[in-house]
């Protein structure tokens, strides 16, 4: 969570710098995260987009109107709050500019080690800045819609990506450009028949899923769980290019903060340890204890980790047996039982 940032973007409005929206206006923003406090005289009704669930959740428990995707419009204006993916922030961009009206204002944010400064320099080539302002270590630009929009927005749109030649992904998730080394290896370590349910934890743009349909005999259905809405989506799509799949149903989930209500016979996972750049084993962590509250008892948990991740306790604590079946320089595979 970049608290700096969203103080950062609504600092233009405190300084006066621009003038706060007042009662009446309808005000888009892209990229919210839970926290952000606009003055007191920025008296416009926001409507927030995000779509990773832990922070959506977050929003929503805060009476925030927000939606995974953009919807409504046409908005007085719009915020956008940067992150670390470049092409992911040119399509916020883009998707501001669609649904401003002529001449709104669109504010962009972001820290410094997100790479701010390019921004301004690619936003410099297609629209004219009217003002920019470092402050907590990141800066705020803002800019009226243009007048040339689609030109400009089809420059910002990143086009449609496939990862290997083959799976939908884009700017934002998890390995969109290739396939994740530890989840191609865990891949190669499926069993190749299993009995009952499945489920994969953190699925991402599907790529284990896809896995489990193609090497995997007997699964009587796949479920999916995702945080990031996007991402999700992305596996839809991936998995309707797959032929004979087991029936598939898709969770837009927090897998720490939301209970799993079914149960099943597999489960697979390749679970992310980083929140922004930091490192955080405890989601993991969280993971290997929803797993195997979610798996029947001798349901199987298939999982690769980085090699030196503290989680050999927790799968312990939570499985009568535990082993590893795989390893390569990075990574380990491992299979406990429930």
């Amino acid at each position: 969570m970049n608290r700096d940032a969203q103080r950062t973007l609504f600092h233009p409005f405190e300084t006066g710098d621009i003038a706060c929206p007042s009662e009446g206006r309808h005000i888009l923003y892209h990229g919210a995260e839970p926290g952000f406090r606009p003055p007191v005289e920025f008296a416009a009704e926001m409507s927030l987009v995000q779509g990773f669930r832990p922070y959506f959740n977050a929003l929503k428990a805060a009476g925030q109107k927000v939606a995974p995707r953009p919807d409504g419009g046409p908005f007085d204006g719009a915020l956008v709050l940067a992150g670390r993916h470049r092409g992911q922030n040119e399509a916020r961009i883009a998707a501001a500019i669609e649904r401003v009206v002529p001449g709104g204002t669109i504010m962009v944010a972001g820290s410094s080690d997100t790479g701010i400064a390019s921004l301004r320099k690619r936003l410099e080539k297609l629209v004219a800045l009217e003002g920019y302002l470092p402050k907590y270590h990141g800066a705020a630009m803002w800019f009226a819609r243009p007048s040339d929009a689609a030109t400009v927005v089809a420059a910002l749109e990143p086009q449609q990506g496939l990862a290997e030649g083959r799976f939908v992904a884009a700017p934002g998730m998890f390995s969109h450009d290739r396939i994740d080394a530890g989840s191609r290896l865990l891949s190669e370590h499926l069993p190749d028949a299993a009995k009952g349910a499945a489920a994969d934890f953190g699925a991402g743009w599907g790529f284990l899923s896809v896995a489990l349909a193609d090497r995997t005999a007997g699964l009587k259905s796949i479920d999916l769980y995702e945080a990031d809405f996007d991402s999700l989506e992305a596996a839809r799509t991936n998995l309707a290019s797959i032929a004979d799949v087991p029936p598939t149903e898709f969770f837009w989930h927090d897998l720490v903060g939301e209970k799993v209500e079914r149960k099943y016979d597999l489960i697979v996972m390749n679970p992310p340890f980083h929140q922004g750049r930091a490192a955080e084993p405890g989601i993991g962590q969280s993971m290997i204890g929803t797993a195997s509250a979610a798996l029947k008892p001798g349901g199987r948990l298939f999982m690769v980790q980085n090699r030196g991740l503290p989680y050999e306790q927790t799968l312990k604590a939570r499985f009568s047996r535990v082993e590893e079946i795989g390893r390569d320089g990075a990574f380990r595979i491992v299979l406990a039982q429930r």
